[in-house]
């Protein structure tokens, strides 16, 4: 009698680098992101500016808005367990930091296949848009899209995302406003697909381009949900050596 073969066929192997336009016909291809997580705390304490600096990851100090004795703290890996390692030294002063784990938000840089250079996009821009000491603002914050969207054709989602990107580019170009955007496809607690950061000199256009991005096809139809938002201030930057 013959043995019934149960085994799953094997499908082709499976790449999942980045990957970016192509230069002069080749592919461009990469293995390297950053994680960006940000931890949101009810108290200040005399020491963070020491434990933050003595840290070996870049990160960024911020004041927050809506809490007079609140703050954010913006921490940059390439490995998310640099993250674990550095969130965990912050945990043991919880204490005293009184924790808001709810405001947590994790994701990692990605790209869409059309970038001209790829590690500009995975590493030095979200870093720089970051760190940069001209943007003493900045509000983050997570999205959802309502399932349908991903059932659109290839096309018609390609047009709805370049009207939210044009938008974009327009406060970009004008000098208003940049964007940092992480992909958390379950990274997220509460089962969001991204993290949005936009940073700027002032506070007023990162508002205003949310407000007007409220006008896009995406935002009308497609997204299910917004926040919490986080409105920080940058208190210092701590910048490491590559």
């Amino acid at each position: 009698m013959k043995k019934e073969n149960n085994r799953i066929p094997q499908s082709e192997t499976l790449d999942i680098r980045e990957i970016g336009t192509p230069i002069d016909g080749e592919p461009q291809y990469s293995d390297r992101r950053l994680y960006i997580q940000l931890h949101v705390f009810d108290k200040d304490i005399d020491t963070i500016n020491e434990n933050l600096n003595n840290s070996s990851l870049n990160s960024v100090l911020y004041d927050d808005l809506n809490n007079p004795t609140g703050i954010g703290i913006l921490l940059i890996a390439e490995s998310p367990s640099d993250l674990i390692t550095e969130s965990a030294n912050l945990i043991h002063l919880s204490d005293k930091l009184s924790y808001r784990s709810e405001m947590t938000m994790l994701g990692r840089t990605y790209s869409s296949g059309r970038e001209p250079d790829l590690e500009e996009w995975l590493i030095n821009k979200p870093m720089s848009n970051a760190l940069n000491p001209d943007f003493t603002w900045a509000i983050w914050y997570p999205l959802r899209r309502k399932p349908e969207f991903y059932l659109l054709d290839p096309r018609e989602r390609g047009r709805i995302l370049g009207e939210h990107a044009m938008l974009g580019r327009s406060y970009a170009t004008g000098g208003y406003a940049k964007d940092i955007r992480l992909a958390c496809f379950g990274l997220d607690t509460h089962d969001n697909e991204f993290v949005i950061g936009l940073v700027g000199s002032e506070l007023y256009p990162l508002s205003r381009l949310i407000q007007d991005m409220r006008k896009t096809e995406q935002t009308t139809k497609y997204i299910d949900s917004l926040g919490p938002f986080f409105i920080g201030k940058v208190r210092k930057r701590f910048t490491k050596s590559p």
